[in-house]
């Protein structure tokens, strides 16, 4: 994913920063405990596409 995208992309329930999971393929907002799918490269920031985080993730 492109930096400069990550530096303006914030959380779309929040507001809040995100935090690239490259392995995982996800953008996580840590403050709303949700991750964001990213598919090819384009983030859906989404409410309904993101996944809840676990309390291990967190």
């Amino acid at each position: 994913m492109d930096s400069r995208l990550l530096e303006i992309l914030v959380c779309p329930v929040c507001k809040g920063p995100l935090e690239h999971r490259k392995t995982a393929s996800e953008l996580v907002c840590k403050g709303c405990k949700l991750a964001y799918p990213v598919k090819d490269d384009i983030p859906v920031m989404l409410e309904d596409e993101a996944r809840q985080l676990g309390a291990e993730e967190a």
